[in-house]
């Protein structure tokens, strides 16, 4: 895959990688993009090893996840959600803040699952591509689809009551 090739791949799939990042990032856009930059830079190191430039979108995505879950291991401090529900943050749009309920749900979910659950509803992944994404047997990413819409329904039907 040459310079122009890669350029052409990275703005069909930028738009996408940043609403995926942004979701498993439970709304912080500011560390979505960080992860998303890193991304492509070590997608460009190593897209040479890339066979199928078909395969570029599903391929960044699972750089994309493992950087996620690197950054995640990285992390010396949580912060509890319930926290920070009512800290606003300037930079934000309002319409984003209709939002909040389903990135604090969607936090709430195991990893296993949150990642199922983006990929397949927000980007239209099937079972078998989120299965080469993170690794996963294709009915190990049934159950956690299954379990995480049966959890952030009762999560989501919690907070509207």
């Amino acid at each position: 895959m040459n310079r122009e090739q890669f350029i052409s791949k990275v703005g069909e799939s930028q738009q996408a990688l940043r609403r995926f990042l942004t979701a498993l990032c439970c709304g912080d856009a500011q560390l979505a993009d960080d992860i998303a930059q890193e991304t492509f830079i070590k997608a460009y190191l190593s897209c040479e090893s890339l066979n199928d430039s078909d395969k570029f979108k599903s391929w960044v995505f699972k750089i994309a996840y493992n950087l996620f879950i690197d950054q995640r291991r990285s992390m010396k401090m949580t912060v509890d959600v319930d926290c920070a529900t009512g800290i606003e943050d300037a930079e934000r749009a309002d319409s984003s803040f209709r939002y909040q309920d389903l990135y604090k749900a969607l936090d709430l979910l195991p990893g296993k699952e949150r990642i199922s659950v983006l990929l397949y509803y927000l980007e239209g992944y099937s079972v078998k591509e989120i299965s080469e994404i993170n690794g996963f047997s294709q009915e190990a990413v049934r159950q956690h689809l299954s379990r995480g819409r049966a959890r952030l329904r009762g999560l989501l039907s919690d907070d509207q009551k």
